[in-house]
């Protein structure tokens, strides 16, 4: 019984040997080259740029272009093409030309006069970009149109601001980034997150 054991252990101490690895592990050259950082590259910032250019989307309606193209200036990335037009009974139409399939898009589009062909835009950019597998979808307001209708002030009124936060959500928006708001309270009007910014500091570096 003792020699059957002593065996035994043998036997398992050889297969464990067997599975060792008989040195240190090296990675296929060509594995190596195609990393997620070109060849070249030495700085963070560099680095930091191109994830930046691969993972983040910036959209824009025509409510406000000039801003979402120095936004996107200032991230070293490209504004994402994008057709917003009408047809000739005035509907809205949105096509994106490029892939936006698993990224993290920023839409940059105001509420502003006329307020309703640029709310109109938003909620089917949203839609578009959901449709076209976005991975998360941030609504960047820099002026929240309806945001003065946030309450009944009188009877038979309605609470403009609500529904327009409904839509945008019910539209497939995961994240609103928000400036300035009329109210704070517009914040609880969203079930999803919402960063509320303010201007002022930047105001201040002018006066």
């Amino acid at each position: 019984a003792r020699r059957d054991k002593r065996r035994s252990a043998t036997l398992e101490m050889e297969r464990k040997n067997m599975l060792r690895p008989k040195g240190p592990i090296e990675l296929p050259v060509e594995r190596v080259k195609n990393d997620v950082f070109a060849e070249g590259e030495q700085s963070i910032e560099e680095r930091i740029d191109r994830v930046l250019n691969y993972e983040i989307r910036i959209m824009s309606g025509n409510s406000n272009q000039p801003l979402a193209l120095e936004i996107a200036k200032m991230l070293h990335v490209n504004l994402t093409n994008a057709d917003v037009k009408r047809f000739s009974d005035g509907e809205i139409f949105v096509s994106i030309r490029e892939n936006v399939r698993g990224k993290d898009v920023f839409i940059v589009q105001s509420t502003s006069p006329p307020v309703n062909d640029h709310l109109m835009e938003l909620l089917i950019m949203i839609d578009t970009c959901k449709r076209a597998s976005a991975k998360r979808i941030t609504v960047v307001t820099p002026y929240y149109g309806y945001a003065r209708q946030d309450r009944k002030s009188a009877p038979r009124v309605p609470i403009s601001a609500r529904l327009v936060a409904d839509l945008i959500v019910a539209a497939g928006a995961h994240r609103v980034l928000a400036f300035e708001l009329h109210a704070g309270q517009i914040q609880g009007f969203f079930n999803i997150p919402v960063d509320h910014m303010f201007a002022i500091p930047v105001f201040a570096d002018y006066l």
